[in-house]
This record gives C-alpha cells, structure tokens and sequence, in this order.
C-alpha cells in the first residue's frame, strides 16, 4: 500500500510537471512586448479570464472573426461592417483599399461601439503603400533578399510599425518566408527574399523583430510553403509536389526555425500538399497539417490565421461558413476575410453541439486572441487623428530610408571592361527598353555626364564604341508584373553589343535575366524595381557616389546563380564633392 501511495504521488507531481512545463512553453512562444514584467504577465492573465468569462458564447465565436474594410466602395458595404461589428460582435478588421483619413474614422469609431477591442490588421509587407496608395512604397521582400546588412530591413520595418501605430493598426500580415524556387511562381516571386533558406530565415527575423520590437504583431506566411506554386491561390488551388524530405529541408525549414523565435503569428496558405494531407484538404483546412504539423510537431503555440477565405482556391471548393468551420475545426485561430460570419458561427455552435468541436477549443483560441490584444496595448487604445496622415505616411523621412534600401540591394553581376564608376567627362548614350518610366534615372544622370538620349529606333546611328547605357525599365506598378523581357529588346541588346560597350541596368526583377544573353554584356546591374527611388539608388551608384555590394538572392538560371554579385566600393572625391 505504501508503494502505492508513493506511485500516486510521483504520478501527481509528474502531471503537475508536464502541467508546469506546457505553461512556461506557451508563455515563451507567445507574443511578447519588449521588457514585459512578471506583474505584466500577471495583470495580462486576469484581463483575459475575466473578460472571457464576461462574453456569452456568441460573442466568444465572435473573437474568431476577422473581416475585410474597404474605403473605396460604397457606404452599403461600410454599413454592412457596421452591423457585423456591433451585432455579431466579431475579432478584428483588415483594412483593405485605401483612404487612410476614412480609415482612420471608421477605425475609431468601431473601437468606440466595440465591446472587446478589435485586432486591426494590414498586409503591409512593402509598407502601407500595398493598401494606401498615398503612403510611400518600400522595397519588395525580393529586393530586401539582396541586402547584405539584415540591420537595414530591421530599420524599414521598425518605420513600418510606426506608421501602422500611426493608424491604428496592430498586426502587420508580413513577412513572407516562402522559399521562392519556382521563378514562374504567379503569386510569390517579388514578395519571397529569395530562393534559399539561409538568406529567407536572416531576412525575415530582421523583418519581424522590427515589427515586434515597436509592438506592432507579425505573421509568417504561407505557411506550409507556397515558394514553388505555379498557380495563383486568389484564382484556384495550387499543388505543392515533393518529397517530405523536400519540404523539410526547404518550404517547412523557414516556419521551422522561426516558430521558435517569438514571432507571434503564421497563416496559413490555401495549398493543396500531398506528401502532408491524406485526404486532400487545402492546408488551411487540414487538421494533419494545421494541428499535427503546425502545433504539435512543430509546437507552434502563436496566434493562426487563415488566409483570406473569399480566395479562389477555397471559396470555389466550400460554401461561406462551411469554409469557415472546416479552418477551424483544422486548428486555426482566426478566419480572415470570411464571406458568412453568421452562418459559420451557426456551424461551429453545431459542431460544438455534436461534439465534432471541443468547447476547449474555443476557449483555448479566445484566450490566445485576447491574450495578444493585451500585449499590443488595445485594453488602452487612444483614438486617432487623421488629420495629416497622408503626410505622415509619406514624407522625407521614408524617401531617404528607401533610397538607403534600394543602393544598398543593387547588385553588379559583372563588369569586364572596368566601365563603373562612369566618367562624367566622357559622353554617354542611354538606351531605354521596356515599357516603364525612366526619366527620373535619365534626369539624374545628366546632372552629372553628358548623356545623349536615343530611342531604340536611333541605336544604328551611335559611333561604334561608344559607351551606351542600356536601360531595362519594367513596369513597378504591382508586383506581380512580369519579369519577362520582350524579344525585341533582346535583340536591340545584342546588336549593341556586337560594336559597343555597354552598361545593362536591370529595373526590375533578376529573373528577367533568365532567357537574356548577357554573355557579351561589359556591365550588368541589377536594380531589382522601377521607380524613383531606385533610380536615383542606380545613378548614384553607377557615378560613384555610393558602393555596390548587393548579391542576387534567387537561382535565375545556369549562369546567375544566388549568392552571385561583386562589391564596387564609393570614389571618396565623388562622395565628398556630394556633401
């Protein structure tokens, strides 16, 4: 008898133990604020039970919810938020196209009619110009994957939280760890740091420190890796083939290593993935991949999110609300962008009901959700004031921050003949290809050469050996315009370098480089994007106003690999001369 009573207690103290140790593991890889106390953690937890035990069942199915915003439809569709705020008492809003001042109103005043603070959200991985077109546009992840110093993708995305506390916003929908292998990739492309892990796991851990060091909550998405998709998840499903060992040592391997970081959220993409899913489910809802994978394999214990379930991929499979429910029994925490909130509280309720859904469940997702509203500060939360925003979102500040990025990813593939830094006592010509803007870099460079500007028509008419700039200019305007370079220019390129001595500046992605024979090309820079702030990043560069050290972050083909680049250090005379 008395050994029994000895098991006994063993077995209470070591359920106690595992008890101990689930907690302490749950409060570590919970979002943090930055110097938290233990009194913190403490006045954080009696905030969550008392308001979880003050909302009726409704309203803790309503936490579960976030929705979409949009200032540029009409005000039927704001009402329509309005009603869904206050009656069916949902979790959060993510704030969609894209004026900030009506944002910023409407913001305030569901905070105001609110019964729980709402979670405010924004995809803002390139800043809040991906929503607000009148804020100012930060580099893509892809141009970010070329900077070598990760302290400068901390510095961007530490403004980025400024300017998302300046609206009232709390959860920034970024980084993208997606290992970007597919260079067709419809979706990803531009928005992956690149196509190795080493390089995504650095970049994106700069990323989202500088989020959740200013209090603003990150998501690594898509989880489980949408890097070497072929079809786009806003119109239909993507298939991800490969080996489980594959995807261990690649798309997993980011989400892997950063779950255990501290970043507070992840979403989940809309993928179908064989080698993780017997039953053909779409990642975002399959329990093997969501909860086996995700949260107990990988012990992910942050906040999980859908991706937006109006997408294709899944609103074309599932009904609104079906949707709904089958993500949550999955184990996600948070459905984004649902199409039937109503009906899928009703079936969740009769999941519950039916036992298909343990109430454990709900309260084990409420808890966490009102957990990281604690931490995010919105028990406090102070109104904000529009006025000037557009200003405050776009000014000086963010101009020379993004030039500082751009320079410092513009990569020198090559340079045979020593034609960088530029001479501005020798005459240029300039040649620009595409179909996109490119005055700013031409004003800039008559500022200090003497530049002839000829069209493409004209190039039989510049003197052999000549130094010809040749610029590829691709449309900026999103970024999920094609990289591709038309046949023509890559004929005009080759007749030019048949007898001239040419410098090529890529403004756009370096997969445009993919099908280009560069074999014959003295100078090749790649530029990553087109717009003004690169332009400005290139002609500096290329007059030796600053060095150039950036690497190209994606395999592009045999000959350009990731990792390729050469550093070109800064003229000091030049340098000076510019102060």
């Amino acid at each position: 008898m008395f050994l029994n009573q000895i098991r006994d207690m063993q077995s209470f103290f070591s359920t106690l133990l595992l008890i101990f140790v689930i907690f302490t593991q749950s409060i570590k890889a919970q979002y943090l604020p930055k110097n938290i106390t233990h009194k913190d953690k403490k006045y954080a937890q009696e905030w969550v039970d008392s308001t979880y035990q003050n909302l009726s069942q409704d309203e803790k199915l309503g936490q579960l919810f976030i929705i979409a915003l949009y200032t540029n439809k009409d005000e039927a569709h704001i009402n329509f938020v309005r009603n869904l705020v206050e009656k069916e008492k949902i979790g959060g809003l993510i704030l969609m196209q894209d004026d900030a001042a009506r944002e910023i109103d409407l913001v305030n005043e569901f905070q105001q009619r609110s019964k729980v603070p709402l979670m405010i959200g924004m995809d803002a991985e390139w800043g809040l110009f991906q929503r607000i077109a009148a804020a100012h546009k930060f580099p893509w992840a892809m141009t970010l994957g070329a900077i070598q110093d990760k302290k400068l993708i901390y510095e961007m995305s530490s403004q980025i939280a400024e300017d998302c506390k300046r609206m009232g916003i709390n959860w920034d929908f970024a980084p993208v760890v997606d290992v970007n292998t597919n260079p067709n990739n419809p979706i990803i492309g531009n928005r992956s740091f690149g196509s190795t892990v080493d390089n995504v796991v650095k970049s994106a851990t700069a990323y989202f420190e500088g989020l959740q060091d200013h209090n603003i909550l990150a998501a690594m998405k898509h989880f489980p890796g949408h890097g070497d998709a072929d079809t786009d998840s806003h119109l239909d499903l993507p298939v991800i083939n490969g080996s489980l060992s594959r995807l261990n040592s690649v798309e997993l391997a980011p989400f892997r290593e950063l779950a255990h970081k501290g970043i507070g959220g992840v979403m989940v993409a809309h993928l179908y993935v064989p080698a993780l899913e017997t039953k053909k489910n779409p990642a975002s809802l399959s329990y093997e991949i969501v909860t086996k994978l995700l949260k107990e394999k990988i012990g992910y214990k942050g906040l999980i999110i859908t991706d937006a379930l109006n997408m294709g991929a899944v609103a074309k499979r599932y009904k609104p609300g079906e949707v709904d429910e089958m993500a949550f029994k999955a184990g996600n925490d948070i459905l984004l962008f649902s199409d039937g909130v109503v009906e899928a509280k009703k079936r969740i309720q009769q999941a519950i009901d039916n036992g298909e859904i343990p109430e454990k469940r709900v309260e084990e997702s409420v808890k966490k959700i009102l957990l990281t509203k604690y931490y995010l500060g919105l028990t406090k939360y102070e109104p904000r004031n529009p006025e000037n925003i557009n200003e405050d979102l776009n000014n000086e500040t963010h101009i020379k921050l993004s030039q500082k990025l751009y320079s410092n990813a513009l990569t020198l593939i090559k340079d045979d003949k020593k034609l960088l830094p530029l001479n501005c006592k020798e005459t240029y010509y300039f040649v620009p290809l595409e179909e996109a803007p490119y005055q700013t870099f031409l004003d800039q460079l008559n500022l200090e050469t003497t530049v002839i500007l000829k069209k493409p028509s004209e190039i039989s008419t510049i003197p052999a050996n000549s130094k010809v700039i040749v610029g590829f200019h691709k449309d900026n305007s999103t970024v999920y315009k094609s990289f591709k370079i038309s046949a023509e220019s890559k004929t005009i390129l080759a007749e030019l370098n048949k007898n001239q001595n040419v410098i090529l500046t890529v403004f756009g992605s370096p997969y445009a480089l993919k099908d280009v024979d560069i074999s014959k090309t003295s100078t090749v820079l790649v530029a990553y994007e087109n717009n003004d702030d690169s332009q400005t990043a290139v002609e500096k560069a290329l007059s030796g106003e600053s060095t150039i050290h950036g690497r190209i972050p994606v395999l592009v083909n045999d000959n350009i690999k990731e990792g390729m680049g050469m550093d070109l250090e800064v003229e000091l005379e030049k340098s000076e001369k510019k102060k």
